[in-house]
């Protein structure tokens, strides 16, 4: 058994109580001691009402249950079943339309747009999908599946289908975070300058957003950063500058990353 440290009446791992206390707090603006009180009294005043509420679902399910196996083997009488679903509670009358107003929601939840998966972290692979899911190879996706309305053929790659895919991907970014004067095909070098994106084409021409607040940051050095990051309705496009893996192996300078 780890050791143990009594908070406010909760029996706490001591290395957790650390953890809380001397890394996850500071710079949130919350005392520990104030955290673990009010943590008490959350797990204190909503705790038996869990229980109720588990308890009311393990009753209807023993209930249903019984329902299904004292008809075993009998025809399925489906206006019998809903009266009976009606009668335990299981299905309620909607109710009149409503609105909720919530603060302090993280904008992952509130105003992103996207799947939202909820997968154990125990298993690696729901994980590894869950991740997937939000965050792909605009590049792979494209020469891997049929949505440029064929599928690749072959077990090579092919070069014209990879030109097909950073066209269709560049065209892309030019709706995403469009430059003024220029497609994102003619750039050939992405630099930042006192926060902004710079696009350098032709023989040291250079090209910036026609609207800035579309360029979200950027990883590494600001003269020659491995990726950029686009924003457009809430989401995010990161272009990974020189990408060595992948069908964008092929084609400078840049793979999109959605």
């Amino acid at each position: 058994m780890p050791e143990m440290t009594d908070v406010h009446g909760l029996s706490v791992a001591t290395t957790l109580k650390t953890f809380i206390d001397s890394e996850a707090l500071p710079g949130t603006g919350l005392e520990p001691d104030a955290f673990w009180k009010n943590f008490s009294d959350l797990l204190n005043g909503l705790a038996p009402k869990n229980r109720e509420l588990l308890q009311i679902r393990a009753d209807m399910q023993r209930a249903i249950d019984e329902w299904h196996v004292a008809r075993r083997g009998k025809p399925q009488d489906m206006e019998e079943y809903r009266a009976f679903l009606d009668q335990l509670g299981y299905i309620v009358p909607e109710g009149p339309d409503f609105a909720i107003e919530t603060a302090n929601v993280d904008p992952e939840i509130a105003l992103v747009p996207g799947p939202q998966l909820v997968v154990p972290l125990m298993n690696a692979r729901y994980t590894l999908n869950a991740a997937n899911a939000r965050w792909t190879s605009l590049y792979d996706a494209l020469y891997g599946t049929d949505a440029m309305g064929d599928m690749p053929e072959g077990k090579g790659y092919d070069r014209a289908r990879g030109a097909r895919v950073v066209t269709w991907a560049k065209s892309f970014l030019d709706g995403v975070a469009p430059l003024e004067g220029i497609s994102h095909i003619d750039v050939t070098r992405y630099t930042v300058d006192s926060g902004a994106l710079v696009a350098e084409f032709g023989a040291g021409k250079t090209a910036r957003l026609k609207t800035p607040a579309a360029f979200a940051g950027y990883r590494g050095d600001a003269s020659a950063p491995t990726a950029v990051l686009f924003k457009h309705n809430g989401l995010h496009v990161e272009v990974t500058i020189d990408a060595s893996t992948g069908s964008a192996r092929t084609t400078p300078p840049m793979s999109p990353t959605c």
